[in-house]
């Protein structure tokens, strides 16, 4: 129980400042206890939305994060949960109005404040585009991780062998996402099939893009470490988990409207998930979880396959919030429940990450 309050501790008290803020904007903007409660309970929903839509986010972020150096570990866990509690929790659906509604800043900031149905109406508008460039993202970053020649471990092995079979056929991923992008386009309107093509083609050049600065300075480093020269850099990577962790962040931001239309509710909600994701992040990378657990990699890269399609078919159906965090729970959960299994019936073996 100590070693897991070590790991939580700034998150229960992170959460704890949320909830009294919450309380308080409640009491504030209602002067009711009824209203100033119903707030609370909205913090509260969106709070374990958040954590059960991105606890598969954590497991990749530690996938990533176990192969950087400390000085760049420390600076995702730092920089970047400011990145992805301030920017993309609250920036980002301020922008999102800003852009589509031809506002600036301060009049998108306004209006979220004093006219919330317009501000969530606008955000909503924006569904296509984001369905696009999220899902064609996430897509990627699951479907990469399986079609991977070197990939000896494996879970649904019917499935995972005859992946790895053809992995070695070039951009076969690309090929496949674009596939069920067009055929997703098909489903909708003209205009609506267009920016939902353009921004999934966008998620696709932006994953290709993250992943050729990665390899660039991969070079570099390369080259300095031939010389005699200390390397100590995951530039790379650390775009890399930015950019996923944004993709992750679309659906729960655009769900989060379906419970209210609130930005100050919404942020703090959210927040309070996000800053958990930190927690379970740092869990998973300082205890070696995903060494110990052999299959959960595996079921979260799935989770995220699945999180992929769905944000795509989004863009033609509604499929609500809860669906999707209780697919990825469950392929998370069984995934954990195999590897304990095998840890039993192999109680000598090494037991080895998916990579």
């Amino acid at each position: 129980m100590q070693t897991l309050l070590r790991f939580y501790t700034f998150s229960l008290a992170f959460t704890a400042v949320c909830l009294a803020l919450g309380a308080w904007y409640g009491w504030a903007s209602t002067g009711t206890v009824g209203g100033m409660l119903s707030i609370l309970w909205i913090v509260i929903v969106l709070s374990i939305l958040e954590v059960s839509l991105s606890f598969d986010n954590a497991v990749v972020n530690a996938t990533v994060l176990r192969e950087m150096d400390p000085v760049w570990q420390r600076r995702f866990l730092t920089w970047g949960i400011l990145i992805a509690v301030f920017g993309m929790r609250i920036v980002f659906p301020i922008a999102i109005v800003a852009i589509a509604a031809g506002l600036g800043p301060v009049e998108a900031v306004r209006l979220s404040l004093n006219d919330p149905v317009r501000y969530e109406e606008i955000v909503s508008s924006a569904h296509i585009g984001i369905a696009g460039f999220g899902g064609a993202f996430l897509a990627m970053v699951g479907l990469t991780f399986f079609f991977d020649s070197d990939k000896d471990v494996h879970w649904i092995a019917v499935i995972e062998r005859k992946i790895m079979r053809i992995s070695s056929v070039p951009a076969i991923e690309i090929g496949l996402v674009l596939l069920i992008c067009y055929g997703v386009s098909t489903l909708l309107h003209p205009a609506e099939a267009l920016t939902f093509l353009a921004a999934a083609v966008l998620g696709l050049i932006t994953f290709i893009a993250v992943h050729a600065v990665g390899a660039l300075i991969e070079q570099a480093e390369a080259r300095k470490k031939a010389a005699g020269a200390v390397v100590r850099s995951g530039m790379g990577g650390f775009l890399y988990l930015e950019v996923l962790d944004a993709s992750f962040s679309f659906d729960g931001v655009i769900g989060a409207f379906a419970l209210s239309n609130n930005m100050i509710v919404i942020a703090l909600g959210l927040s309070v998930g996000a800053m958990f994701v930190r927690s379970m992040t740092i869990h998973l990378v300082r205890q070696g979880t995903l060494a110990q657990y052999r299959y959960l990699e595996h079921g979260a890269f799935w989770a995220i396959i699945a999180l992929g399609f769905i944000m795509l078919l989004s863009a033609r159906w509604h499929i609500p919030e809860t669906i999707t965090g209780l697919i990825g729970a469950v392929l998370i959960g069984i995934s954990l429940w195999w590897s304990v299994r095998y840890n039993r019936r192999n109680p000598g073996a090494e037991t080895m990450s998916a990579d």
